[in-house]
């Protein structure tokens, strides 16, 4: 019998009853081998891609150093006032209650800060008298619980405050010993105090950097939308004006962080003695954020209706995209001229000058190009009433723009 000998896939010589078998299923194990190591390689590439640099956690940290500090002083203050002051035996829910009322008040309104500290203080009060009652143990626990949650939403509280008081009343039924009775309730009450004390007089944050921290970030975004928009329509790519439009409508998250930082921002410049001096700065901020937030959602309609006009196979006015870049520039122009405190005089003239070029584009398109149009001036008027000016003088500008040249820069 005659065998023929090939070369198999491994390089070695193989007889012909078994080369077609052979070969079969080293082809099956190369596929295999690569299917798993191309898996491997984009696992690997995803991790990468979403882990987050050192220099991010960096800046993460940086970023936090403020309130860490806050914390940490008001944990201090309030187990001093409570243990030297008072003098109360391992005053241990000061410092936590401290640490908890500082967690909320950073960034966010002072009633929910104040609900906080009511809710602990009023689950440990309901806990102790339980107790003293009924001693500790498993239905102990629930009907605390059950008892600590009603009488919150009783007083009206919110869900921050129903929600403290039950895990309070369940650190003093598991965890606590020693002293009872109003001891521990007066340590709650410390320690609230003091984290208020803290966050609104001793070490305030700045009410500016938080605002403007947030504002940046919403303006630049808002700024990069339009540009990136820009180049979508001079390119008439129609999967590009899907993926602008797909993160047009992930601005809701920033311009949400925006609207709470210059709230917390406000409380702060107002009740904050070491930081009044900041309430004009901080109101600058407070009177543009619901008109960027209007802009913003002004910019996924632009979006939308590129999207029709570039699937229409509408034609794109030259200078259409010109107008969304001078937007653009607005943005940014009013981005930097509130860092800096100063009335947003160029952000409204560029925004004026946008709306004059969009506008002398209607008719040389179709109906989604004309909306385009449309939206246009719908976010040049948004970003000149987050300069400050009144609905009836933006009214007034947007017929004639002209005139805004010829008004003192303090009205804008």
């Amino acid at each position: 019998m005659a065998f023929r000998v090939g070369l198999s896939l491994s390089g070695f010589p193989c007889s012909a009853p078994w080369d077609e078998a052979r070969r079969a299923t080293l082809q099956v194990m190369a596929r295999r081998r690569q299917g798993a190591t191309g898996l491997a390689r984009r696992i690997d590439e995803a991790a990468r891609r979403y882990e987050p640099s050192m220099a991010t956690r960096l800046q993460a940290l940086t970023s936090s150093l403020f309130p860490i500090v806050q914390c940490a002083l008001a944990a201090a203050l309030a187990w001093f006032a409570a243990a030297r002051l008072v003098g109360h035996d391992q005053p241990f829910f000061a410092p936590i209650a401290a640490v908890i009322s500082l967690g909320v008040s950073f960034g966010q309104r002072l009633r929910r800060s104040i609900e906080l500290v009511i809710g602990v203080a009023l689950g440990i009060l309901i806990a102790d008298l339980l107790i003293r009652l009924m001693g500790r143990g498993t239905w102990q626990i629930g009907l605390v619980v059950v008892l600590a949650m009603a009488a919150a939403v009783l007083v009206g509280g919110g869900p921050l405050l129903v929600n403290q008081g039950a895990v309070s009343a369940v650190l003093v039924v598991a965890l606590a010993t020693g002293a009872g009775g109003p001891t521990r309730f007066v340590d709650a009450v410390i320690g609230g105090g003091v984290g208020l004390l803290v966050n609104a007089v001793l070490l305030p944050v700045n009410p500016i950097s938080v605002a403007r921290r947030a504002a940046n970030r919403t303006l630049s975004a808002l700024a990069a939308r339009l540009d990136e928009l820009a180049s979508v329509l001079e390119a008439g790519d129609v999967q590009r004006a899907k993926a602008a439009l797909a993160r047009a409508r992930q601005s809701d998250r920033s311009t949400r962080e925006f609207r709470d930082a210059t709230t917390a921002g406000t409380e702060i410049a107002r009740i904050a003695p070491l930081r009044w001096r900041t309430r004009r700065h901080v109101a600058m901020y407070d009177q543009a954020v619901a008109h960027v937030e209007f802009a913003s959602r002004n910019v996924r309609v632009l979006a939308r209706r590129a999207v029709a006009a570039l699937r229409a196979g509408e034609p794109i006015p030259e200078r259409l995209p010109s107008a969304l870049r001078q937007l653009a520039a607005a943005a940014r122009a009013m981005r930097e001229e509130l860092a800096r405190g100063q009335e947003p005089v160029r952000a409204g003239e560029g925004a004026l000058e946008a709306a004059r070029e969009a506008t002398a584009t209607i008719g040389e398109g179709g109906f989604s190009t004309d909306v385009i149009v449309a939206q246009v001036r719908s976010i040049a008027h948004d970003l000149l009433r987050a300069s400050g000016l009144p609905w009836d003088e933006v009214v007034e500008l947007m017929a004639e723009p002209e005139q805004l040249r010829h008004r003192h820069g303090s009205q804008l």
